[in-house]
C-alpha cells in the first residue's frame, strides 16, 4: 500500500530532519488504515473533531491489545497517569494537579516565576563564552538545562539527581516511537519506565515525612483541594512521573527546533535581537508551535475508539488504535495559508502545538514563557551565531522531535541587560488564541 510505504517513511530516522514532504503525501488520504489495523489522521479539520470527539478514548484499557500487556515484569499498584484516562477522571485528576500548577486556580503562579526563569537564562548564557569567539552545543549547554531547572522548581526535586531521571526519562521517551515495537509490547516498557520514575519520587516523598508540607506539584495533590478527595499516593506518583518527562522533553525540543529555524531565518532573528516590536517573541513561539512542533504526533499509547467513529469518508471500527499526526495538520495548506512558510505575522495562527479538546496540553502556561525568554534573551546576547551543521543530528522518535545536538559559533556573549519585570521579554500576548483549546 501506498500509505504504509509513505508512513515507514515517516518512522524513519533517516526523514527526521525534514519529515514534512512526507507529512504532505500523507495528507493526501486523510484517514490512513495500515496494515496492522491502525488508523493515521492527517488533516486539520479531522483531527480536530477527533480532538472533540468521546468516542476516541485515551484509556489504553480500551485499545484491542490491553489484555496482552499484563505481565509479571509490570510493576503493580501504579495506575495511569491523567492523560491515559478519560473523563471524569482525568477532569478530577488534572484539576487537583493544575491547582497547584498555575491557572486557571493560581494565575500568578508562573508570572511569578519570570524573574527566576530570566535569572536561570542569564546564568546559563553567560556561561556559554567569554569574551571571546566559541563553539558551543545550544541543546547540552542550554535548551536542555533551561527547562530541567524550571520543572525541578515547580516538582521540588533536587537539581542534582538530574543524570539518574534523564535516564529514566529517555527509557519512557523511546516507548513513543511506533518503529520499536507493537502497541501492547510498547506499552509495557512504558509501565516499567513510569514505574521506575514512581519509585524514584516515592523516595523523595518519604524523605519529606515530617516537614510541613508544600505546595509543589509533587506534595500538593496529596491535601485535595476541600472540595473532592486528594489524589492518592499512587496517582501522585504516576502523575509526578508524567509532569518531569512532559515538563522538560517538549520544551527542550521546542526552544532549540525554535534557535535553529530563527538561525534559518536571520531576519526574523534581527527583529528579535532589537527588541521593538512588542509582541514578536509570543507571536514567533506561535508560529514554532505551527511551523517545527516537539509533538509531532500522539502515536506513544495510540488512542482507541470505543464506537464506529465516520470521518472524511472513512468508517473507523470501534476498538481501532488511532494516531493523530498533529504537525502534518499545522501545515494542512486547506486550512492554513501558504503553510510551508515561517511567518510569526500571521493574522490568525491556530494550530495543533499542544493538542486540544479535554487533553490540552497541561503545560501550555509554562512552556510558552520559557520559550518567549529563552529565544528572546539568545537572539539579544549571541554575538554573530551560525550554525556549523545544518540540518543538525536530530533524535530517533518521531513523535518527539527535535535536534539531538545544535552546534553553533559565535563571537561571544553580550551582557546581559540586567533584571526586568516579571513581564515576559519581548512583551504580550500572540494574537488568535493562544491560551485556548483547539
Amino acid at each position: 500500500m501506498a500509505g504504509d510505504s509513505v508512513w515507514r517513511q515517516i518512522l524513519d530516522p533517516a526523514h527526521r530532519a525534514d519529515p514534512y514532504p512526507l507529512y504532505a503525501e500523507l495528507r493526501e488520504t486523510p484517514v490512513l488504515r495500515l496494515e496492522d489495523g491502525s488508523y493515521v489522521v492527517s488533516t486539520y479539520r479531522e483531527i480536530v473533531a477527533l480532538l472533540h470527539d468521546p468516542r476516541l478514548s485515551s484509556d489504553a484499557r480500551n485499545l484491542p491489545e490491553a489484555g496482552d500487556t499484563a505481565s509479571d515484569e509490570t510493576p503493580p499498584g501504579l495506575p495511569p497517569n491523567f492523560i491515559r484516562t478519560d473523563p471524569p477522571e482525568h477532569d478530577r485528576v488534572r484539576r487537583l494537579l493544575t491547582r497547584d500548577f498555575g491557572p486557571p486556580h493560581r494565575p500568578g503562579r508562573i508570572d511569578g516565576m519570570m524573574p527566576e526563569m530570566l535569572e536561570i537564562v542569564t546564568g546559563l548564557i553567560d556561561d556559554l563564552a567569554d569574551s571571546g569567539p566559541a563553539r558551543v552545543d545550544l541543546v547540552d549547554r542550554f535548551a536542555y538545562p533551561f527547562p530541567v531547572t524550571v520543572i525541578c522548581r515547580l516538582l521540588d526535586v533536587p537539581r542534582e539527581d538530574e543524570p539518574r531521571f534523564q535516564a529514566l526519562s529517555g527509557a519512557v521517551i523511546e516507548t513513543t516511537d511506533p518503529a520499536t515495537g507493537g502497541i501492547a509490547e510498547r506499552q509495557r516498557r512504558q509501565d516499567r519506565a513510569t514505574a521506575d520514575l514512581g519509585r524514584y519520587f516515592a523516595t523523595l516523598l518519604d524523605a519529606r515525612r515530617g516537614r510541613a508540607s508544600g505546595d509543589d506539584l509533587l506534595s500538593g495533590p496529596l491535601r485535595g483541594d476541600g472540595t473532592e478527595e486528594p489524589m492518592t499516593r499512587e496517582q501522585v506518583l504516576s502523575n509526578a512521573a508524567l509532569l518531569l518527562v512532559a515538563g522538560h522533553e517538549t520544551t527542550v525540543n521546542l526552544i532549540a527546533g525554535g534557535m535553529l529555524t530563527l538561525l534559518r531565518h536571520p531576519e526574523v532573528l534581527d527583529r528579535l535581537r532589537r527588541g521593538d516590536e512588542p509582541g514578536l517573541a509570543a507571536r514567533v513561539v506561535e508560529e514554532l508551535l505551527r511551523y517545527e512542533p516537539p509533538v509531532q504526533m500522539l502515536s506513544g499509547i495510540p488512542r482507541s475508539t470505543v464506537a464506529d467513529i465516520e470521518i472524511a469518508g472513512t468508517t473507523i471500527p470501534k476498538g481501532s488504535p488511532v494516531i493523530l499526526v498533529l504537525a502534518a495538520g499545522s501545515r494542512d495548506p486547506a486550512f492554513v495559508p501558504d503553510p510551508d512558510r515561517f511567518d510569526p505575522d500571521r493574522e490568525h495562527n491556530e494550530h495543533l502545538g499542544f493538542g486540544g479538546g479535554v487533553h490540552y496540553c497541561f503545560g501550555a502556561p509554562l512552556a510558552r514563557p520559557e520559550t518567549r525568554i529563552a529565544l528572546t534573551e539568545l537572539a539579544y546576547r549571541l554575538k554573530n551565531p551560525r550554525l556549523v551543521d545544518d540540518p543538525p543530528p536530530y533524535r530517533a522518535s518521531p513523535s518527539l522531535r527535535g535536534p539531538r545536538h545544535l552546534l553553533i559559533d559565535i563571537d561571544g556573549v553580550e551582557p546581559a541587560r540586567g533584571a526586568r519585570s516579571g513581564a515576559p521579554p519581548g512583551g504580550g500576548r500572540a494574537r488568535g488564541r493562544p491560551d485556548d483549546q483547539v
